[in-house]
């Protein structure tokens, strides 16, 4: 991996005129891993006004010493932006986020001491000479043995767990995030202290924590992420309507709890969307307070509208968008949603199509996928779900008809034809003969063919166009089957 030239200049820069600078955070994890980071973070020992003094184009608006740097192209337009860090200490964590006491100081190994995991608390000197651990990417800092974490895959707090914790509650999430992200395992002394702390978690904005859920959502071990919440006891003050489904049996098409189902659903959701795999999570939240027994059975009526409004309101409570939160709460609504092979029709799908909006189909089999697979039903996708997909794709392509000619009733009405059966019969004749030709579909030709087919007799052409049209339909509607594997 290469430092790009924008960041070694404006360390260099800082270099210069008398100030230790680093990459450091992130984005030296993901160099040590080989990864491409997202974002760089320069620390430094110089004073936000000497960096404002250097970067005449930066801007200070905080009390935590970052200074933004934009770093301009040739046109004077803002390619990228650096955080510019004054190495510096944090002193008392009263109210569980923010630190009583910002104290500017003159050493690295103050500033690395307050970062939150060891993986995230190494530094690199790019610019300087002198080196205790040499690498091609410069002398790295690792007070904490960050690098050794690395390569054991391990997240661990820097120093004392529970004093990192009680600094920021939100490090808590922050620790399970890193770990579905990374794919790393939590230090027992961490995730114990996670456990040991959960309740602090009440002392964060439901903004922050609404931002690290969605990462977790997000991430490549999603389920994993919720599993970890739940284990440290985190999950009871941030989703409890998810947590009242351990211990709720089910009956039937289920074999595990509403909780572990719910959990498996979201680990066999196929989607990639954060918001379709949330709704997977919380699909059916509402099933402990609609179970009812019925002659021996557990019944859950209605438990898609009651979880739709719970959705909502969870939504709410974090301050998601208007459009995730009416995506969510639809695909939460629309999930129960009937099919049965041998009574749907072209006209019942686009119905559903209306109904839940075109946009939200392949979520909304996504959703049911995980939703049966979490049921512990071994095939992953059943013929229903397959035959719907195919009457999808059937109807919204309609691949067939003579909305694909590049003209319409209106253009034959300008050419003296009146709407009725001998518009249809022309339109008919026009597609049968794009199927043989897709380079006659042009305005000017097929205009030109309409003129010729005004003077004579249309019962055998349409005879004949009707039966290529079929014979075209029938070979492109077996070659979908065939996609989607129905018959």
């Amino acid at each position: 991996m290469i430092i790009p030239n924008y960041i070694k200049n404006t360390i260099n820069t800082l270099e210069k005129a008398g100030f230790e600078a680093y990459i450091v955070g992130g984005c030296v994890r993901d160099l040590l891993m080989e990864k491409e980071p997202r974002d760089w973070d320069v620390t430094t020992k110089a004073r936000p006004k000497e960096i404002l003094n250097l970067f005449p184009d930066a801007k200070y608006e905080n009390i935590f010493g970052t200074v933004i740097i934009p770093i301009k192209d040739e046109n004077r337009k803002t390619e990228h932006e650096i955080e510019v860090t004054t190495f510096r200490s944090e002193q008392g964590y009263s109210d569980r986020r923010h630190p009583d006491e910002i104290v500017f100081e003159d050493d690295i190994e103050k500033d690395l001491s307050r970062r939150d995991f060891t993986v995230n608390a190494i530094a690199i000197r790019v610019q300087s000479p002198k080196s205790k651990v040499q690498s091609p990417l410069g002398d790295i800092i690792d007070l904490f043995g960050g690098e050794d974490d690395i390569k054991k895959k391990i997240i661990r707090a820097v120093g004392e767990p529970s004093d990192r914790f009680k600094e920021d509650a939100l490090r808590m999430m922050r620790c399970i995030r890193l770990a579905c992200q990374l794919e790393f395992d939590i230090e027992p002394k961490t995730e114990r202290a996670i456990a040991k702390l959960a309740g602090a978690i009440k002392f964060i904005t439901n903004e922050r924590i609404r931002e690290e859920l969605i990462k977790i959502l997000a991430s490549k071990q999603t389920s994993r992420g919720v599993m970890l919440l739940h284990d440290t006891k985190l999950l009871q003050y941030i989703l409890p309507e998810l947590e009242r489904g351990v211990g709720v049996a089910q009956d039937r098409h289920h074999v595990y709890t509403v909780f572990k189902h719910s959990i498996l659903s979201l680990k066999h959701c196929p989607s990639e969307d954060w918001r379709v795999r949330f709704a997977a999570l919380l699909h059916d939240v509402a099933k402990p307070q609609t179970k009812k027994i019925i002659k021996g059975i557990a019944t859950f009526y209605n438990h898609e509208l009651v979880g739709a409004r719970m959705v909502e309101r969870i939504m709410r409570r974090f301050k998601f968008s208007c459009r995730d939160t009416e995506k969510i709460v639809n695909l939460v609504k629309s999930h129960m949603f009937y099919y049965n092979v041998g009574e749907v029709t072209a006209s019942s799908v686009r119905r559903l199509v209306t109904k839940v909006g075109e946009e939200n189909l392949a979520d909304l089999i996504h959703l049911r996928i995980g939703d049966r697979l979490g049921s512990g039903v071994p095939k992953a996708k059943p013929y229903k779900l397959r035959h719907l997909e195919y009457m999808l794709k059937r109807v919204r392509e309609d691949p067939v008809s003579v909305k694909t000619l590049k003209i319409n009733g209106d253009d034959l009405s300008d050419s003296g034809i009146l709407r009725g059966p001998k518009m249809g019969a022309i339109l008919d004749i026009l597609l049968s003969e794009v199927i043989d030709n897709p380079d006659l579909n042009n305005k000017e030709n097929l205009l030109k063919r309409t003129e010729e087919l005004k003077t004579i007799d249309l019962d055998e052409l349409l005879r004949q166009a009707k039966k290529k049209i079929y014979k075209k339909r029938e070979e492109d509607d077996n070659r979908m089957k065939d996609e989607f594997w129905v018959k």
